[in-house]
């Protein structure tokens, strides 16, 4: 019988109000070598649930996964937002703290993000380019893309970020809807656009920025890799991104 963490009942504190329950979000395709060193490091008293949506892996990704008591989902369709949308009915718990298994997040900070939330923010990011952090996975070209995006975000949409594009970061589930980032409308022009599937980082970093929503970046170190190859489609996605920053000028209030 498959063990779940989301079988845990929500506490409430004497006051009787209900105790922040988190959903670690964890998108994978072939990340066998990663899992296999980054996870034991994932104390599970951290989060009420551990949720493995796996797009499909050929090399025993999710099966390892299921050995280790993970909720696992398998995706149908491609594309990390495709992985978000179907691992969506699965999240049992309010908060969602998204984190890549590839040695690309710091385990240790998850507690770290979590109590930040914890004091009233709607969205905490762990920051590679926060002061006193550092990414040792960028190259010349993503650097300077990630650069770009987020001061493009920040100008056009009175953002405060440092990171505005990366997938280590926790928020209220209920964004979700309330940003429309659950709607294929919010992406399907970009995606058409340039033939690929997107993320939902980007637009939910801008949508914050637009409502005025409380958001604190947090400084993390984004390490090399850990097996497996990385899946960017820097074109592609960046055009697809930069269209969205410049629309969302003009649409969705």
């Amino acid at each position: 019988m498959q063990t779940s963490y989301s079988s845990k009942k929500k506490k409430s504190t004497p006051e009787n109000k209900p105790v922040m329950t988190v959903t670690l979000l964890i998108p994978t395709l072939n990340e066998i070598d990663g899992m296999k060193t980054i996870m034991p490091k994932v104390k599970k008293e951290w989060c009420d649930q551990i949720l493995i949506v796996d797009g499909q892996s050929t090399d025993g990704t999710a099966d390892y996964a299921r050995k280790q008591g993970y909720d696992v989902v398998v995706q149908k369709k491609p594309g990390i937002r495709n992985a978000y949308m179907e691992a969506l009915p699965h999240v049992k718990s309010d908060v969602i703290l998204t984190f890549s298994p590839d040695g690309n997040s710091i385990p240790e900070l998850i507690p770290v993000c979590i109590n930040k939330l914890k004091e009233g923010f709607d969205m905490v990011i762990v920051s590679r380019y926060a002061e006193g952090a550092k990414s040792y996975d960028d190259d010349l070209i993503t650097g300077f893309g990630n650069w770009l995006f987020t001061t493009t975000i920040n100008l056009l949409h009175g953002g405060h970020y440092t990171d505005a594009m990366v997938i280590y970061r926790a928020y209220n589930k209920k964004l979700i809807s309330q940003l429309d980032l659950d709607k294929d409308e919010s992406y399907t022009t970009e995606e058409k656009l340039f033939g690929t599937k997107v993320s939902w980082e980007p637009l939910l970093s801008i949508r914050c920025a637009k409502r005025k929503l409380k958001v604190v970046d947090i400084p993390g170190d984004e390490p090399a890799r850990e097996g497996g190859e990385r899946k960017l489609q820097v074109l592609r996605w960046g055009a697809a991104y930069m269209f969205e920053v410049f629309r969302e000028v003009f649409v969705w209030k």
